[in-house]
């Protein structure tokens, strides 16, 4: 049964760093109002009491018994045990916090975590970007069709998630696609988060306006001023997401390079992608050079940007052709442009994350039969 039309409940959380957001899920839409609670993520009792608060007060909202609870929440983590360990932005974490087994012996139902960027990757896969693309391609009617996914989140950190086949990839340690810590290209002693986040945007922003860090807009505002929408350094702006670019096209890279699928891309500023999705594609199409001055591509596929209407349309086209069967008069269609395409979240990372977990409940709980 497809997840957009199965009837069983599940009861989630979008977890953030100051405060909880309690919801129910049924056929990938939300059945109860929102509930909001404080994490009070420096005592650990206190922010325990209010997750178990917050999902009592959604199962009362519930239509019928919810099945299960899904949702995501920092890490690091055995996701599989249900077991939270030191947490940077919820301190109280500490030592590790059997949160999962908490909350199963209080509901009386299986209880599910799992990484945002997982489940954000996950949801985009089943009900956003990968259908999406798969679906232009059949009306365009190419033979092409892909099932591998990955993608990152852009925001106060940089996270990242895979599918592979419609299966979450998640590691033996619940440490897959640990992107953050990818090599940051432009300063290779920090890691690939300080290239690729809020606060990397507004530290180039501040470097090349000549202002203190703590005087730069935010994003939406540093946009803005590369947009010309509002006065500010504009060239500082650019620069500052073009430089975003670069270092997520090269870790994107790195990681399409072993995967060979297409790439998503979501989180809050995502909403700035036209000013750093061309660079990310340009870096992914960019070429390596051999010791005797050869070019050749740092990607053996070439890269989409799937935003653009000229680009979109030539990686729909492909190059299909017909070729013959050697020793015989029949003939099969070959497309030999090898491509992958990166695009934008067509859910809008919070619903991405919430269909992502309501799909892995009923995914496991199926198998449990």
């Amino acid at each position: 049964m497809s997840a957009n039309t199965d009837p069983r409940i599940v009861m989630t959380l979008d977890a953030g760093g100051t405060s909880f957001r309690f919801s129910a899920m049924r056929a990938n839409k939300p059945v109860t109002r929102t509930v909001t609670l404080p994490s009070n993520g420096d005592h650990l009792e206190k922010c325990l009491a209010n997750i178990v608060e917050g999902f009592t007060q959604i199962k009362k909202q519930c239509p019928k018994p919810p099945v299960a609870i899904s949702f995501a929440f920092p890490g690091p983590a055995d996701y599989p045990a249900g077991i939270i360990g030191d947490l940077g932005n919820l301190p109280g974490f500490r030592g590790g916090v059997a949160l999962g087994p908490m909350l199963e012996q209080k509901f009386r139902i299986p209880v599910f975590i799992n990484n945002d960027g997982e489940l954000f990757v996950y949801g985009e896969a089943i009900a956003g970007f990968l259908p999406h693309v798969n679906g232009l391609l059949k009306k365009a009617g190419s033979p092409k069709r892909y099932k591998n996914l990955f993608g990152v989140t852009l925001g106060t950190g940089f996270g990242g998630g895979l599918t592979r086949n419609g299966e979450l990839f998640a590691g033996d340690n619940s440490n897959a696609s640990q992107i953050w810590l990818m090599r940051n290209k432009l300063d290779p002693q920090m890691n690939a988060e300080e290239g690729a986040s809020i606060r990397a945007v507004r530290r180039v922003y501040a470097q090349k306006a000549g202002i203190a860090f703590d005087q730069a807009p935010d994003p939406r505002g540093i946009e803005e001023v590369a947009l010309g929408k509002v006065p500010g350094n504009r060239a500082a702006a650019v620069e500052a997401y073009r430089r975003l670019g670069e270092v997520v096209g090269d870790a994107m890279g790195n990681a399409l390079t072993l995967i060979d699928g297409l790439g998503v891309i979501g989180g809050g500023l995502s909403k700035g992608w036209p000013l750093f999705l061309p660079t990310v594609v340009e870096e992914l199409n960019s070429a390596y050079t051999a010791p005797n001055g050869n070019k050749f591509r740092r990607l053996p596929s070439a890269a989409f940007n799937l935003e653009d209407g000229a680009q979109m349309q030539k990686f729909l086209k492909g190059e299909t052709r017909e070729i013959a069967v050697p020793g015989g008069k029949r003939k099969i269609k070959y497309d030999p442009l090898q491509r992958i395409g990166v695009g934008i979240s067509r859910l809008g990372t919070s619903e991405a994350v919430a269909i992502g977990a309501y799909a892995f409940a009923l995914q496991k709980l199926d198998l449990k039969k």
